[in-house]
């Protein structure tokens, strides 16, 4: 029997004129090409329209080139500490997950922002601007939890609207290799399609609990969480699929699914095209088992990537990414106050009323430069 899908149409949505604690949080680390999803994420953010802003979760390791790049995208920059599981001899289905455990981190509550600059011609002259913007203590009262390589092609605000004390997710797929260390990989059942293959019961007992994939997630941070998180993970023994292993074991009690439109992984597209609308579908999480479905390391010679579907996903995304009207711009109130129009005020709608809340905008005139 197919699992019971969380109603995603909520009422009592908070009125759009007042600010709310709530954050699109995504997780960088090292120096490598994840930063450009992090980037697309942020401008296809602006392009839906939503009223909240972008948190990168980030450890020490990300260089000062990339977290220049993301102020300048409006993104809220956040370092953390790394978080490592118990040593032993688990083999991670793909090597990197391991450094995914450090996204446990993003329950915690203060987060802390980096400053940046800005300049710009007014009245003739070069003013430049420090915007110092510290977040410290912010607390969020729900986070939409967003892997780097997710893009967000309809807005989805509504979602921070679900009743508080669920995890809300996508549930994930077992078809793919990467799940082949698995019973359910073995005798072909999925809980995509659970009447498809029925689980033998007799022989295994219950099914499963219900798995999410752990690319997109609603939930409330809290300092009691984090530390229960991160006490959790130190005593448990690392698995295959490292953290969303992990988010699964500890959540599975208020696990609450979600309709697939919001985390479409894309080996859906042809382990259960059924299931698929594309058309309704609001958020693509460019992940599967080969490197290039990723859209800045798309070859279309890897297996499955060469599927119309997977290109025209793979083109939308990249005209999300080189759409130079979806970069930043600074807030109206901070760039040209006496010049701002009403519709220019209105872009900015929570961004600016949270970061202002939060701790004051200090703008200093610089020399002249005549």
């Amino acid at each position: 029997m197919a699992p019971q899908i969380v109603s995603t149409v909520v009422s009592g949505k908070g009125k759009k004129d007042e600010p709310v604690a709530r954050a699109y949080v995504t997780f960088l680390a090292g120096d490598g090409d994840y930063v450009k999803g992090v980037v697309g994420l942020a401008k296809g953010l602006r392009k839906v329209g939503s009223a909240y802003p972008l948190v990168v979760a980030m450890l020490p390791d990300v260089p000062e080139s990339h977290r220049r790049l993301l102020a300048a995208q409006g993104c809220v920059l956040r370092e953390i500490e790394p978080v490592y599981p118990p040593e032993n001899q688990t083999q991670f289905a793909m090597a990197y997950y391991v450094i995914n455990y450090s996204k446990l981190r993003i329950w915690e509550v203060p987060f802390q922002s980096i400053g940046y600059t800005r300049r710009f011609d007014q009245n003739r002259g070069l003013i430049l601007f420090y915007f110092i913007f510290l977040l410290k203590f912010l607390e969020y009262e729900k986070i939409m939890y967003l892997d780097a390589d997710i893009q967000v092609y309809d807005n989805v605000d509504h979602l921070f609207d679900l009743p508080n004390g669920g995890f809300y997710a996508v549930m994930d797929c077992f078809c793919e290799k990467t799940w082949s260390h698995t019973p359910q990989y073995r005798i072909g059942y999925c809980q995509q399609c659970p009447d498809r293959v029925a689980w033998p019961a007799a022989e295994l007992s219950q099914p499963p609990s219900l798995y999410f994939n752990a690319g997109m997630f609603v939930h409330e941070p809290s300092l009691a969480t984090a530390e229960s998180l991160i006490a959790t993970v130190k005593i448990t023994d690392p698995t295959p699929f490292a953290e969303q292993d992990f988010l699964n074991m500890f959540f599975k009690d208020v696990y609450k699914p979600i309709p697939l439109v919001y985390n479409l992984v894309m080996a859906m597209l042809w382990r259960h095209p059924e299931n698929v609308e594309l058309e309704k579908v609001k958020v693509v999480h460019y992940c599967a088992a080969v490197r290039g479905s990723k859209p800045w390391r798309y070859t279309g010679k890897e297996a499955n990537m060469d599927r119309e579907d997977i290109k025209m996903l793979v083109s939308k995304w990249w005209e999300v990414y080189n759409d130079e009207s979806l970069d930043y711009k600074v807030p109206a109130i901070a760039a040209a106050p006496e010049e701002a129009t009403e519709a220019e005020e209105v872009k900015q709608p929570l961004m600016s009323a949270a970061l202002s809340k939060a701790g004051q905008v200090k703008v200093i005139k610089a020399p002249s430069a005549a």
